[in-house]
């Protein structure tokens, strides 16, 4: 089958790309942004690559276009497809179709860590045998050579990223929903995704949906210490378990400590002793990601010494937490996060684990939600584990302004708290800055879920 993809350089887009590219498929894509790392990763996936968006692309009548969700009315392939009747699909539509109706469909949501726990419940059935497919939105260090947002397995199992965001222009459900899942993970939800859902209404619908898929012979598991997670439990008609720091979560995690970068935890179940774990990742959120895929594995057959000992080898997600490098003995450090819950959880991560060093966060509000005034307040909030905060231009900056982020505003409220804070809004004066005054032993963490004007390199670039 010929598959063209509108969109490709999306790491979803990519992903699937490849995936279909190892069933044998003949694939090809097009992207108004030809660029390093996709492009090299599509590249070394022998993907043909066409550069911007032209009618010609589709010319040769393939047998499916996936568009994807970036893309809309008015693009000129899709105005193409759409002339031609060529058949067409969301990028869910056909990861279903293509991947799941025969397999144990293993699906991660939460407003935060779905990437994280996708990667460790990937990792651990890869570990104990299971030999799963994987997809997920992220590159995990556990798979491929440098690694891989991907992993092409025999086994029954697909584990995959479920996001809540739209499917295509045409379809506007939720992606988890095309999914088919007989094991749900959802680890916490928090309104997000201002873009799509006009309120806090529209999200809980979402997921209600979601665990309303899961079958009586699946698993739904919720996480504890999120409200509205747990709530979702009224809606299943599945078995349901709970997991977190809470007491009263079927899989609990206490005993939880941390030394040199790693943190140790004993996992109870029903308030039996399960097993103890120990892994290379800090921050109580991935003490809770870590449970969800114990608790998956354990659903599929895994016993707590194999998931203890394939936990310990866990090599962690880019971006999360990701040590770029270090110069003058300051460490940059990359992380993804761009909600006021996951800014607050990472940094307090970094900070339970290097209680004395001092940490700069440097914040650019870049996603469709972190642009937005809608989470003001709750990102004067999100940075008390900080010592030095930088806040970066608002990357949005059509919005109007009634509805856009204010930075000035937030680092009013963060300086009104008591704390160090910034505007500083282009990136050559953050790097000047940051070089300038950091000092031995500092940590600075570069929150964004962009490329920042590649300020991680400049920064290093600078400091040396």
């Amino acid at each position: 089958m010929r598959v063209h993809l509108i969109g490709i350089c999306g790491t979803a887009m990519a992903t699937l790309a490849a995936l279909l590219k190892g069933r044998g498929h003949e694939v090809r894509g097009s992207d108004q942004h030809i660029y390093p790392p996709m492009s090299d990763f599509l590249v070394r996936e022998g993907i043909r690559l066409l550069d911007g968006y032209r009618p010609e692309h589709v010319a040769d009548d393939p047998d499916l276009v996936v568009i994807g969700n970036a893309v809309s009315r008015g693009n000129p392939e899709v105005e193409e497809v759409l002339a031609r009747k060529i058949r067409y699909a969301s990028l869910p539509d056909v990861l279903r179709n293509e991947f799941l109706w025969q397999a144990r469909s293993i699906v991660v949501a939460g407003t935060h860590g779905k990437t994280t726990t996708t990667a460790l419940t990937g990792w651990l059935l890869t570990a104990i045998g299971r030999d799963p497919t994987v997809f997920l939105g992220g590159i995990a260090l556990n798979f491929g050579e440098a690694g891989s947002s991907y992993r092409r397995g025999a086994g029954r199992d697909v584990v995959l990223e479920g996001d809540e965001y739209d499917s295509a222009f045409f379809d506007k459900t939720a992606k988890f929903l095309k999914y088919v899942p007989d094991v749900a993970i959802v680890g916490n939800v928090e309104f997000d995704h201002a873009d799509i859902y006009a309120d806090m209404d529209a999200v809980r619908l979402a997921f209600r949906r979601l665990v309303n898929l899961v079958p009586r012979n699946g698993l739904l598991l919720l996480g504890a210490d999120s409200p509205e997670a747990a709530a979702l439990a009224a809606a299943s008609v599945s078995p349901t378990e709970t997991f977190g720091l809470s007491r009263d979560a079927d899989w609990r995690a206490s005993d939880v400590s941390t030394t040199n970068g790693e943190t140790r935890f004993v996992v109870r179940r029903k308030g039996t002793v399960f097993g103890e774990f120990t892994m290379p990742l800090l921050g109580a959120h991935n003490v809770r990601n870590a449970l969800a895929a114990v608790a998956a594995g354990a659903f599929c057959g895994a016993g707590p010494g194999e998931l203890a000992a394939a936990l310990g080898r866990f090599a962690g997600v880019k971006r999360r937490l990701e040590v770029v490098g270090q110069a003058r003995h300051v460490t940059v450090i990359d992380d993804f996060a761009h909600h006021p819950t996951a800014v607050r959880e990472t940094l307090a991560a970094l900070r339970g684990g290097f209680p004395g060093q001092k940490i700069w966060a440097v914040f650019e509000p870049r996603s469709a939600s972190s642009c937005r005034r809608v989470f003001q307040d709750e990102f004067a909030a999100a940075f008390p584990a900080a010592d030095e905060v930088v806040v970066a231009a608002v990357y949005r900056s059509a919005l109007p302004e009634g509805e856009r982020l204010s930075a000035e505003q937030l680092v009013a409220d963060l300086v009104r708290r008591g704390q160090r804070a910034r505007y500083i809004p282009g990136v050559d004066e953050i790097v000047r800055t940051v070089a300038g005054e950091a000092g031995d032993g500092d940590l600075v963490l570069v929150m964004s879920n962009g490329g920042f004007g590649g300020i991680h390199r400049r920064l290093l670039a600078a400091l040396g």
